[in-house]
C-alpha cells in the first residue's frame, strides 16, 4: 500500500506527462519486482528441492509441476537485474541479456497457464510456447538493430517488420484466452462428474473436490492476474498506431496503466507454489516430514557440540 501511495504522490507532482513512465518504473516496478523476488525465490526453490529430495516416486503430474517450478525459479532470478535497472532509471545495454531476459519472461508467462491445461500433452508444452514466442525474438532483434543495440525495450514498445499489434492479439488468444477457456471447460467437466458421482453413490465424494478446487482456483488466478496485462498491452500497442489519432499525454497515461499491470501478471510465479502443495501427490506431507527431520538433526548436532 505504501508503494502505491508513494507512486501516486510522485505521479501528481509530474508536470510533464512524458515523465510518467519513468516515475512508475522507478517507484513502482522496481520495488514490486523486488518484493516478488524476495517472496517467490524461496518458495519456488523450496518446491524444486522438495521434488528432488523428498519425492520417492514420480508420476506424470509431478513431472509437469516440476517443470513449471523450474520455469518459475529461472524467471524469478531475472527480477533482481530488472529491479536494479528500473531503480536507477537505466536500460539494459547488453543485447544478449536483453533477449534472454525477455525470452524467459514471456516463456514463463505462457507456460504457466499451458502447464495447468495440457497436463496430458507430454513435452508439447515447451514446443508450443517456443513457437508462440519465436516471432518476439525476431521483433527484438529488429528493434535492437534500429537503436544500434543500446536500448532494451518492453514487448509493447517493439518496432519491426512484424505487425506488433496483430502478433500481440494472436499471442493473447493462443497463449491466454484459449487456455483459460480450457481451464473453465475442465472445471465444468469435473464439477459435472462430481455431481453425477454424488447422485449415483448417495454420498459426498471428497476425492473429486480437491482437483475441482485446484482447477477453479487456477482459472480464477489467471483471470485476475493476466486479464489486465493482456488488455492493457494490446491497448498500449494500438495507442501508438497512426489510425488511433491519440494525443501524446493520452498515450503516456495508457503506458502508465500498462506498467501497473506488469507486476500483477508476473505475480503468478509467486503464487504457483501453492498449487504444488495442492496438486502434488503427498508432496506437502513428504516435504514437511523432510523439514522436521532436518530440524531434529540440526538440534541434535547442536546439543552434541
Amino acid at each position: 500500500m505504501l508503494i502505491y501511495i508513494q507512486c501516486c504522490a510522485q505521479c501528481f507532482n509530474v508536470l510533464n506527462c512524458t515523465a510518467l513512465d519513468d516515475v512508475l518504473e522507478k517507484y513502482f516496478l522496481s520495488p514490486a519486482y523486488g518484493i516478488e523476488f524476495c517472496i517467490g525465490f524461496p518458495g519456488n526453490l523450496l518446491v524444486v528441492l522438495g521434488y528432488v529430495f523428498c519425492l520417492p516416486k514420480w508420476q506424470s503430474c509431478n513431472i509437469y509441476l516440476f517443470n513449471l517450478a523450474v520455469s518459475d525459479l529461472v524467471f524469478i532470478c531475472t527480477l533482481p537485474r530488472l529491479t536494479y535497472l528500473y531503480a536507477n532509471q537505466q536500460s539494459e545495454t547488453n543485447p544478449y541479456a536483453c533477449i534472454v531476459n525477455r525470452y524467459i519472461l514471456h516463456v514463463n508467462l505462457y507456460s504457466s497457464i499451458l502447464f495447468m491445461v495440457w497436463l496430458s500433452m507430454d513435452r508439447l508444452i515447451w514446443l508450443a510456447v517456443n513457437v508462440e514466442v519465436a516471432p518476439m525474438i525476431a521483433l527484438m532483434l529488429q528493434d535492437l538493430q534500429s537503436v544500434n543495440w543500446i536500448r532494451c525495450k518492453d514487448f509493447a514498445s517493439l518496432k519491426g517488420h512484424i505487425d506488433t499489434f496483430g502478433y500481440s492479439l494472436g499471442l493473447t488468444l493462443t497463449g491466454y484466452v484459449f487456455p483459460l477457456l480450457g481451464l473453465c471447460s475442465f472445471s465444468y467437466q469435473i464439477s459435472h462428474l462430481l455431481r453425477v458421482q454424488e447422485r449415483a453413490l448417495q454420498r459426498r465424494i471428497p476425492s473429486f473436490k480437491r482437483p475441482l478446487r485446484v482447477v477453479v482456483s487456477a482459472a480464477a488466478m489467471f483471470l485476475v492476474l493476466y486479464t489486465p496485462y493482456h488488455v492493457l498491452r494490446n491497448i498500449r500497442i494500438a495507442s501508438w498506431e497512426v489510425w488511433t489519432g491519440l494525443e501524446q499525454c493520452t498515450r503516456m497515461y495508457i503506458e502508465g496503466l500498462y506498467i501497473l499491470s506488469r507486476p500483477l501478471a508476473f505475480l503468478h510465479s509467486v503464487i504457483n507454489p501453492v498449487f504444488y502443495f495442492l496438486m502434488g501427490d503427498r508432496f506437502r506431507e513428504l516435504l514437511l516430514a523432510k523439514l522436521r527431520k532436518l530440524v531434529r538433526e540440526t538440534e541434535r548436532q547442536q546439543e552434541l557440540a
